[in-house]
């Protein structure tokens, strides 16, 4: 009885934040692999990040890993709160698999963009990237059922990556360094996905 009230209540919390128990459970696992990987601290970083020597040495495993681990416990955090944010959003416009490949197709993205075109960023991490490959995968579910939020969303989208890229990162983006094409690439990423998708029939 003293275990089952508190699991009650984080199934409920799981299930407002648009998704069954099942699944919510994955989210949370999520957030907890993001905070554990930025624990290991400066040498977990050092191994895990995109950097173009290493990878060039064949390292290819930093072209996931580089996604998952971030710069400190304060960068990791607002990454979470960001996925749980967009999967509030967006997590029943499409199915499970078919997030893993707006995931992948977003991480490409932003790998292949660094390399080819931003040879100056010699290394990089965090999340925010993917995260914002799905938001424009989900803002384009929204559009293709023609609700009006659709529009609100992809106007707030696409004047959040002029003002990136004309101005620089936004003022609440904080002292950490931010490498603000990696947010168009994933915004690509997620868009080239979502667009040879259907919206998911089966319910988070």
């Amino acid at each position: 009885m003293g275990v089952s009230g508190p699991v009650t209540r984080v199934r409920e919390l799981l299930r407002s934040l648009n998704g069954d128990a099942g699944y919510g459970w994955a989210l949370l696992g999520c957030c907890a692999l993001l905070l554990a990987l930025t624990a290991t601290g400066d040498a977990g970083r050092a191994l895990l990040r995109y950097d173009r020597a290493p990878l060039a040495a064949g390292q290819l495993w930093r072209l996931v890993s580089a996604h998952l681990v971030h710069l400190d416990a304060h960068h990791a955090l607002l990454n979470c709160l960001g996925l749980v944010l967009v999967w509030a959003l967006f997590a029943r416009d499409y199915r499970p698999r078919q997030w893993l490949l707006i995931t992948l197709a977003s991480m490409a993205a932003i790998d292949a963009g660094l390399w080819l075109w931003d040879s100056t960023v010699r290394w990089y991490v965090g999340s925010s990237g993917v995260l914002h490959g799905f938001m424009a995968a989900g803002t384009l579910a929204r559009l293709r059922r023609g609700e009006t939020e659709g529009w609100v969303l992809a106007a707030f989208l696409v004047g959040k990556l002029a003002w990136e890229q004309g101005v620089g990162p936004l003022p609440l983006s904080g002292s950490d360094p931010v490498v603000v094409d990696a947010h168009l690439y994933g915004v690509a990423g997620g868009l080239a996905a979502a667009a040879f998708l259907r919206r998911g029939s089966e319910p988070l």
